[in-house]
């Protein structure tokens, strides 16, 4: 089946925009955490640029998920790139490999994507340097992350100095700020922000693999980390959960 190209929508029904705000490019993935974050940009006064890809992942229905977020935020561009990682595979989400559902281990599991958020953040600072923007923001977590080293906050600080060398606007003083508000939240904790922020989070997709969607699996490892933040958070979970996480 041929891929289709990038998609760049405006979204409807959004507030005036300021064009005197800043730029915020919003790494959206559909699910809690990227919903999250475009929640806190949005209310810090940046105007959302939101990317997301479409690397070919099995759970697919996320990408249904950003379109719906990114217009709840009022996104004024919101750019769907294909990306086919599964070419390269070794991951549970982008080859033919068994989603665990055994519970949330210890070291990185087989849901890792090899060097996911390095090749996603690159994609934003390419759209960010061109759109003159400085800020990036991604729904990275240090402590429900499941153990992806990509989540860390030394990846974070080492990135944002290789935007500063690898760029013309960092090499002329611009340097760019990779935003991360919820490094170091709990899951529970990124629940209540969502709360506080309006945002319907029955909207945002989590689950590594949609066999039952509608619902969530209730079984992989996101899944657990998302049923758990919400009991912790005292909040009743919107999610649909076709097995008790």
């Amino acid at each position: 089946m041929a891929r289709l190209p990038a998609r760049d929508a405006a979204t409807s029904g959004c507030a005036p925009m300021n064009n005197d705000a800043p730029i915020g490019i919003l790494l959206l993935s559909g699910g809690l955490d990227s919903m999250t974050v475009g929640g806190i940009a949005r209310e810090q006064g940046y105007r959302l640029f939101a990317l997301t890809i479409d690397y070919n992942q099995r759970h697919r229905v996320e990408l249904d998920a950003a379109a719906r977020i990114a217009a709840m935020l009022g996104a004024e561009r919101h750019i769907v790139m294909p990306l086919d990682l599964s070419r390269f595979g070794g991951s549970a989400l982008t080859a033919d490999i068994d989603v665990p559902k055994g519970g949330v281990g210890e070291g990185i599991p087989i849901t890792y994507v090899p060097a996911r958020n390095t090749i996603f953040l690159s994609l934003c600072l390419g759209w960010a340097e061109a759109a003159g923007a400085s800020d990036i923001f991604i729904g990275v977590n240090a402590l429900d992350y499941s153990g992806y080293p990509d989540c860390r906050p030394d990846f974070i600080a080492s990135f944002e100095e290789t935007a500063r060398l690898a760029t013309k606007a960092g090499v002329e003083g611009r340097p760019f700020k990779v935003h991360t508000p919820l490094l170091h939240m709990s899951k529970a904790q990124i629940a209540t922000e969502a709360e506080r922020l309006g945002l319907d989070a029955g909207e945002s997709w989590s689950c590594y693999d949609p066999a039952h969607f509608p619902a969530h699996c209730g079984l992989c490892d996101s899944c657990r980390l998302r049923a758990k933040g919400y009991a912790e958070a005292g909040i009743a979970d919107p999610t649909l959960y076709a097995a008790t996480p």
